[in-house]
């Protein structure tokens, strides 16, 4: 166990994947984050100067081509991964993705293998960036496509555990990267592990209330079952991990149990994760009570009062969870 933050833990992922592979046949796309981690007593991890640069490039600014690209050099049989800081809610990208990549392994009759991981930042949800940089819509987009594995990591053990598993994979990954989590650290394995698709994460366990969040939206999500907590409340909540394939075994699990429903997303009300949670649910279960928050439906806005109070926060899941265990 080393404490590890969370670049380092993905960098790490990368290079223990391809190890157990046993190739270094794979490419690396770049634009802004440059592959070089580095954590306090431990190896600095320098994808470059490990596997050339013939390997580990960088592109320019130019979203389609090294979407594409990847997808590219993935059909002919390298492991490639895109890792692109300025994707956002950026349509190009999820053209390659959903059209292409999701489909070509269907489409020739499972000839074609995808071994393609493509690290979408969800880097908006932030004052002052203005509408068109503050969408966090990537996780309602690719939850969407099937044919793709997407994951979204919310903990420093998850960030490394899923990025080896979509490394080893031959399956197409979208990779949805929170730019809140870019300061946290944590003590992980040096071994290398894998994290399970298509399985959530309890991470409280309780009785009276179920929160459910992915992504940035855990933040608030254990913000608010923190003070629910405080007042006597069971809390469990739940960590989705991977949107698409969902764990809806555990979420109809903890709705039997508890009975009542709090969905969080940082993405727009309509369509958001939450919404898929809750219908899941309702096949399976009789009456349980939900309610969901999320960002309105509404342009993101510029000015930091504004965009701060329609961003769903600790205090919104609170009012939210008090407002349920009403009913």
């Amino acid at each position: 166990m080393s404490m590890k933050g969370w670049f380092y833990a993905q960098m790490e992922g990368i290079v223990q994947a391809l190890e157990q592979l046993g190739t270094d046949d794979f490419i690396f796309w770049y634009e802004a984050t440059t592959p070089i981690a580095t954590a306090p007593g431990l190896p600095t991890i320098d994808l470059t100067k490990k596997y050339g640069e013939d390997r580990v490039r960088y592109s320019g600014l130019d979203e389609m081509w090294y979407a594409g690209a990847t997808l590219g050099a993935a059909l002919v049989g390298s492991i490639a991964i895109d890792w692109h800081d300025m994707y956002m809610a950026n349509p190009y990208p999820f053209e390659i993705v959903s059209q292409h990549a999701a489909k070509l392994h269907h489409m020739t009759g499972g000839q074609a293998t995808i071994p393609a991981v493509w690290v979408i930042h969800i880097s908006g949800q932030g004052p002052g960036l203005a509408g068109q940089h503050s969408d966090y819509e990537a996780d309602s987009w690719y939850a969407h496509v099937p044919g793709v594995r997407t994951v979204i990591p919310s903990t420093v053990y998850d960030a490394k555990g899923l990025m080896i598993t979509a490394v080893k994979s031959k399956d197409p990954f979208v990779y949805l990267n929170g730019s809140a989590f870019r300061a946290l650290s944590d003590d992980i394995p040096d071994t290398p592990y894998e994290v399970p698709i298509g399985k959530a994460a309890v991470r409280t366990r309780g009785s009276d209330l179920t929160i459910v969040s992915s992504g940035q939206g855990m933040l608030a999500a254990m913000e608010g079952a923190q003070k629910l907590q405080g007042d006597g409340i069971s809390v469990e909540t739940i960590d989705l991990r991977c949107l698409n394939p969902m764990d809806t075994e555990t979420l109809v699990k903890s709705a039997k149990k508890t009975g009542r429903v709090l969905t969080v997303d940082q993405s727009k009300y309509t369509l958001c994760p939450g919404a898929e949670v809750i219908a899941r649910i309702a096949e399976f279960t009789d009456g349980v009570k939900f309610k969901r928050i999320a960002f309105p439906d509404a342009p993101p806005p510029g000015a930091p009062e504004m965009f701060n109070y329609m961003k769903p926060n600790g205090t919104h899941v609170y009012e939210a969870a008090k407002a349920l265990l009403r009913k």
